[in-house]
């Protein structure tokens, strides 16, 4: 599925079908590192089976906008899980500052999955971070799930949030001189939503 979503002639159509397909592993691998207790229920046919319970306070915070492709995914294996949203500006790897941020009242008692697709420099990543820890989440109640991610950004995150774990389906060869993730696939929200820079 990689090799599909990066090819560069890719139709919108497949680009999002192939993405949410790897998006929704993504979603799945990352919801069995959620915490769990052991849970006992009786089948059909009067057996008891063992099982597992997860952690019942769960959110999602997508990083807009990119992060809002993985939305749909997360809503798909939790029924009714509240999502909040973080903006941040970016101008290449240096300028970034906090734009808009709406989240759940009581994130401070929820594990939370910070969704983001690509994480290249780790610089967005960690402004999200940092603002989640301020409202009073524990930094080992996150999980970071995304798609592709370059080792600079995977190192300057893992350095600077330890206890943090991040879930990705691949980790690219790093990034160029424009902080780009090579071999990476461009920039994924304009594929995801058929949009374009040029146009705006």
């Amino acid at each position: 599925m990689h090799t599909l979503i990066r090819e560069k002639d890719i139709s919108k159509h497949d680009f999002v079908f192939y993405s949410d397909r790897l998006i929704r592993l993504v979603v799945e691998h990352g919801l069995g590192h959620l915490p769990f207790t052991e849970k006992q229920v009786f089948t059909p046919t009067g057996a008891v089976y063992t099982g597992v319970d997860f952690c019942k306070k769960l959110c999602g915070v997508s990083i807009i906008r990119s992060g809002e492709s993985m939305e749909n995914a997360l809503r798909a294996c939790c029924k009714g899980i509240k999502i909040g949203k973080i903006l941040i500006h970016r101008d290449g790897d240096n300028g970034k500052q906090l734009i808009y941020e709406k989240l759940p009242h009581d994130i401070s008692e929820r594990h939370v999955l910070l969704l983001d697709p690509v994480l290249a420099t780790g610089n967005s990543a960690n402004q999200a971070i940092e603002l989640l820890i301020q409202k009073g989440v524990p930094e080992s109640h996150i999980i970071f799930l995304n798609l592709i991610s370059a080792p600079e950004g995977i190192h300057c995150v893992c350095k600077r949030f330890p206890a943090l774990k991040i879930v990705t389906s691949e980790i690219d060869q790093g990034l160029n001189q424009e902080f780009r993730v090579i071999p990476g696939l461009g920039e994924f929200g304009d594929l995801y939503f058929g949009t374009d820079e040029e146009d705006q």
